[in-house]
């Protein structure tokens, strides 16, 4: 098996559905990768597969000196807190590289940028991609930077787009999250429109899966919303973090959009009003049930 990374010593802090899986193919990559997260268990189970732990932030940063530093986590100010807070920055090497593959904020991602070399690759293709180390990589950064960067996001992604400087992936991903939300909305309206007036709507999504309405997202969770299997994989809380990530770029950018508007508010509404945050997104079909 080739090992195009034997001899990198990468950093990585993050291990959820997606970052446990991005951290595994980099160590079968041939990296020696150092990890560190919140809780245990996920750390112990890298180590378990020949990962090695770092028991604190600085150590980690230290353990890589001026390599890099992958970090996978959720939130904008978790990010902040992780890098800044006190954590990396007190052991971390001036010319280290720290590559974010979250969707963080777009405003926050250049001054973070300001402070430490960064690379923000925000990803698409959920927990499957994951695994599978087929993900879409959007990146911002320098070109020096991304040459850096790139033999990691060749372990983990196909799809791999150097989009411009520091905070092109973050705008990208928040474009497609943007497709993401609405279209979610719009293949759960049309196959409740269905069954309401006497349909199969499995037979209608097959049916539209053939036509100019086909999409991953009817495709996969028109799927989930025919078995009403809402089971989380992407859950609705990270979904309503981007949209309202959306909204403030769209705000601060001039871009008044009537659809993005309703899009939060149908977001905002099946969190917290329906307290159903925890479901997949996909589990937005659950707002036209009743």
């Amino acid at each position: 098996m080739s090992k195009p990374l034997a001899g990198h010593k990468i950093g990585f802090v993050g291990l959820g559905n997606m970052g446990r899986a991005n951290a595994r193919h980099l160590h079968e990559a041939g990296a020696d990768v150092v990890v560190w997260n919140r809780s245990s268990a996920p750390a112990e189970a890298a180590v378990a597969l020949g990962m090695r732990r770092a028991a604190s932030l600085p150590e980690l940063a230290r353990e890589i000196g001026p390599g890099i530093i992958c970090i996978n986590l959720t939130m904008t100010d978790v990010v902040e807190q992780v890098v800044f807070g006190p954590g990396l920055i007190e052991g971390l090497h001036k010319d280290a590289l720290i590559i974010d593959f979250g969707t963080t904020g777009v405003p926050e991602t250049k001054k973070f940028a300001e402070r430490v070399n960064w690379v923000d690759s925000p990803v698409s293709g959920g927990q499957v991609g994951a695994e599978a180390a087929t993900l879409t990589i959007m990146a911002g950064g320098s070109d020096a930077n991304f040459q850096r960067a790139l033999p990691i996001f060749q372990a983990v992604g196909k799809n791999i787009t150097h989009l411009g400087p520091v905070g092109s992936g973050q705008v990208t991903k928040l474009a497609n999250q943007l497709i993401v939300a609405q279209t979610i909305d719009a293949v759960a309206q049309a196959l409740r429109l269905a069954e309401l007036s006497g349909v199969d709507p499995s037979l209608v999504r097959k049916a539209l899966l053939g036509g100019f309405a086909e999409s991953r997202i009817l495709d996969l969770h028109g799927d989930r919303m025919v078995r009403r299997d809402f089971a989380p994989g992407g859950r609705a809380t990270l979904q309503l973090k981007d949209v309202r990530l959306m909204s403030q770029l769209a705000d601060s950018v001039g871009l008044d959009s009537p659809t993005l508007k309703n899009s939060l508010a149908q977001w905002e509404k099946f969190v917290h009003e329906k307290h159903l945050g925890d479901l997949d997104h996909s589990g937005l079909f659950r707002l036209y049930e009743k």
